[in-house]
């Protein structure tokens, strides 16, 4: 039996044309227009906050804000330097399968330009690409060719029996430094092939360009560094595992030598300030957010006050802005550092 739908009593006055109903409705509206901002995230905010669209910074124009630097040999860096991964199309991405394929879709040559752009408005004067890829080299040169000056950091990747094409390319691309990808200096000095990484460092010196090497594994720093390896900067994993991903249970356990586990970049990152405390060398901290876990605020405050001089971090054209204004906030004021700046 269908049962019998009751209409309302009809009403002289609608309910929202009521003055109570409209004070309400006024007041709910504020308040969910004041708690937008705290329910955005750092991404969305940030992105609102760009008053001008990224087209709109020209490669080589002059900074609108400061942002601290530091000197490696001779060469003038900023604290903050962008990173070449999303540029590149490669992401930790842990189990989303699609997203090193969306960051080549959004970045193309002129997103790519227009980030170093920003960039450079925004203080940030160097940034980090493979110069093994032959399409991050012409864009590269094509922005120079625009007017553009943000300084290439070559992260090399050479085979055991060839170390020197990949110096040379990174020379060749306009590099004013180069260094060991992380990976390669992981296995090369877990394998006890540390004089191959001591005879890279000698090749990029002899070409005149600030040399490096980088490891995620602070065992690979400490090999070495006790092999006196002469390196003008070391690039090591720092951050804190306090963040979501890290914490869960299948994620702790023992992790082999090769990362094949997604996750997390800094095993002992206790450990790893401690050594760096005594060694006098330049320190690059970089996976300082964890892939993205681990917001600016907290990773920045924690690579800096920790110890490193310089933070190398991927980021989309809209953070660009966010991440300057968070570090030199912390930068500019008061930390807990105790280790000496060393560039």
């Amino acid at each position: 039996m269908q049962s019998e739908r009751m209409d309302p009593t009809p009403s002289s006055t609608p309910p929202f044309c009521s003055p109570l109903a409209r004070r309400n409705f006024l007041k709910k509206s504020l308040a969910m227009s004041m708690a937008a901002p705290m329910l955005m995230s750092f991404e969305e905010q940030a992105l609102m906050a760009q008053e001008k669209p990224a087209s709109s910074s020209a490669p080589g124009a002059a900074p609108v804000a400061k942002l601290a630097q530091g000197k490696i040999g001779k060469v003038q860096i900023s604290r903050l330097i962008c990173g070449g991964n999303l540029i590149s199309g490669y992401a930790h991405s842990r189990d989303l399968i699609y997203v090193s394929n969306l960051l080549k879709h959004y970045f193309t040559d002129e997103k790519i330009m227009d980030t170093w752009a920003l960039c450079e408005q925004q203080g940030i004067n160097s940034m980090v690409a493979y110069p093994g890829d032959p399409h991050a080299v012409e864009v590269y040169r094509k922005y120079r060719q625009r007017g553009g000056r943000i300084q290439y950091l070559a992260q090399i990747n050479p085979t055991r029996e060839d170390l020197k094409t990949c110096v040379k390319e990174a020379v060749d691309a306009g590099a004013i430094g180069a260094f060991l990808v992380g990976n390669l200096g992981d296995l090369w000095a877990r394998e006890g092939e540390v004089a191959r990484i001591g005879e890279l460092v000698k090749n990029i010196k002899d070409q005149g360009l600030v040399a490096g090497m980088a490891g995620h594994e602070l065992r690979t720093i400490k090999a070495v560094e006790e092999a006196g390896v002469n390196a003008d900067f070391y690039v090591k994993t720092l951050h804190n595992n306090n963040y979501w991903s890290r914490q869960q249970p299948d994620q702790t356990k023992e992790v082999i030598d090769n990362y094949s586990t997604d996750n997390y970049w800094c095993r002992e990152p206790r450990e790893t300030i401690a050594f760096m405390s005594e060694v006098e060398r330049p320190w690059i901290a970089y996976k300082v957010l964890a892939a993205g876990a681990i917001h600016p605020q907290s990773g920045f405050r924690y690579a800096f006050e920790n110890g490193a001089d310089f933070a190398l971090v991927g980021m989309f054209d809209f953070q660009v802005a966010e991440n300057v204004k968070i570090a030199s906030g912390i930068l500019g004021g008061r930390m807990e550092r105790q280790r000496e700046w060393m560039a």
